[in-house]
């Protein structure tokens, strides 16, 4: 077996700053590599992306849920995570972000939503049972980067399918979420902070900028834009336009 993969490398250049990532289908299913600057990680396009089992579940997620199920059926006994626990999970976690950082520059954007989800599940549940507040944030603190991605992912599918004014409702929602999850942690020094929260605005204030191609999506964004004002005068007039071009709205 020659396990030298200089050949491999020098086919796929590394771009420092870039994503760069490819899907492919395998004898055992679909899987992911992402290049990096010594190497090429691989991961399965499902289910845990190094595909381990451990005791045999899906992921520690899984085992750690069971295990808070089992606790309960137990007359409520309680349950902890604690920092090995909490470990496990946050390394596990790292190989789904790696993944949805893939699918989001292969443009499967499902896939990113599907994998944001199933972390923000888990930094719920770590933020029930962590043993106490500083392994909790451990995870936490990420929250807000998986926000971010999920609307991300959001509104590129919703311009994707030139549903403009949808893709800068996503970007709204999901600053609102961000902004929720400061105050709810009672972190909002960190608001203003916030990368995630600064690159969401920047992309909302260029699609604001780039009016939609059709028509009627224009005149919908308009419409809308009209409302948040509360310029119930040009709402009147942009909605009787609407109706002109299209008798349903």
């Amino acid at each position: 077996m020659n396990y030298d993969l200089s050949e491999l490398l020098q086919e796929w250049e590394y771009k420092p700053g870039q994503v760069i990532a490819r899907r492919f289908t395998a004898k055992d299913g679909d899987k992911v590599q992402l290049r990096v600057d010594l190497g090429i990680l691989q991961m399965n396009a499902e289910g845990r992306p190094d595909g381990k089992r451990p005791l045999g579940k899906e992921s520690w997620f899984h085992v750690f849920k069971k295990r808070a199920a089992a606790a309960v059926e137990e007359g409520g006994k309680p349950f902890h995570l604690g920092a090995e626990d909490c470990a496990r999970l946050q390394q596990e976690a790292i190989q789904y972000h790696h993944r949805y950082i893939c699918f989001f520059q292969l443009q499967d954007f499902e896939g990113v939503e599907r994998d944001c989800m199933r972390n923000l599940e888990v930094f719920e549940f770590v933020d029930a049972h962590a043993e106490s507040d500083d392994l909790a944030w451990g995870l936490t603190q990420f929250t807000s980067q998986l926000l971010m991605m999920r609307t991300r992912a959001r509104c590129e599918a919703h311009l994707t399918a030139k549903r403009h004014g949808a893709a800068i409702a996503a970007i709204e929602e999901g600053l609102v979420a961000i902004e929720a999850f400061y105050r709810e942690q009672e972190r909002e020094d960190l608001l203003e902070q916030s990368g995630e929260v600064q690159s969401l605005r920047h992309r909302l204030e260029e699609l604001r900028k780039q009016p939609p191609e059709d028509p009627l999506e224009r005149l919908r964004l308009d419409l809308a834009e009209a409302i948040r004002r509360e310029d119930y005068e040009r709402a009147a007039q942009v909605r009787d336009q609407l109706r002109k071009l299209s008798p349903e709205t």
